[in-house]
């Protein structure tokens, strides 16, 4: 994924200036910044839901919004499940749009379910699931739309902090173990350390500090986020974004 010079206007004001960066197929990189600053500005031209006032975006070396749409997969924050579905229904979805048999679609994402850790909640609707069972099967539903790029958009900020802790553990286990690229954008600085090899910081003035993350880290949780050097790390992005 290749951004550059990327400005997005609305009206004359630009919510996007002239900003570039990289991400290599296979990493998973965070974005964090002030509310306001662009980012899911960005994942959405990035998708292809939004086009470039000026500047590019290329998936690999497409760069037309219909191309990008095809490569990439956004999950928002809110997990926009249906309440007439049952949750295996709603993670099928993405396969059942792509033309699949219903059928086959949810024995797929049953499938799905148990490396999850929700084997067993196939048949709930999503009034019947916690807050972060939910974002498990819009996390489902995300991954079975066999997109190469996933482009997560504060996937967990409406979640207590437990709740938030325990899914970013799952998340990075199984991020692990895939070779998806990963865009993830975030207010929580510490979850953008925990869970990407790189930090984009997007500051007040337009610029972009890069930082390195731990996501290829494999220490507990309450290891990582108290080493000295986890602990430097989110001081200097703190330091970039006031």
């Amino acid at each position: 994924m290749t951004v550059r010079n990327l400005t997005r206007l609305y009206g004359d004001q630009p919510v996007l200036d002239n900003i570039s960066f990289s991400v290599r197929d296979g990493e998973r990189v965070g974005v964090v910044g002030r509310s306001g600053i662009g980012k899911s500005t960005l994942l959405a031209v990035i998708a292809g839901l939004d086009e470039p006032s000026s500047g590019s975006v290329a998936i690999g070396s497409e760069t037309t919004a219909e191309a990008r749409l095809a490569r990439c997969v956004l999950m928002p924050q809110a997990d926009c499940l249906f309440p007439w579905r049952t949750a295996v229904g709603n993670a099928a979805l993405a396969l059942e749009n792509q033309g699949v048999p219903a059928s086959q679609a949810q024995a797929e994402a049953s499938r799905l379910f148990t490396r999850l850790g929700l084997d067993g909640m196939q048949r709930l609707r999503p009034y019947e699931l916690s807050g972060g069972m939910r974002q498990r099967v819009a996390f489902a539903r995300t991954v079975l739309a066999r997109k190469p790029v996933l482009l997560l958009d504060e996937p967990f900020g409406a979640l207590d902090t437990i709740t938030r802790y325990e899914l970013q553990d799952w998340l990075h286990g199984y991020l692990s173990d895939e070779s998806a690229t990963v865009l993830l954008v975030t207010h929580d600085i510490e979850e953008a350390l925990v869970l990407c090899d790189r930090v984009l910081a997007f500051t007040t003035s337009g610029e972009i500090v890069e930082v390195a993350g731990f996501g290829a880290e494999h220490a507990r949780r309450p290891e990582l986020v108290t080493d000295p050097a986890f602990l430097t790390q989110r001081a200097h992005i703190l330091e970039q974004l006031s």
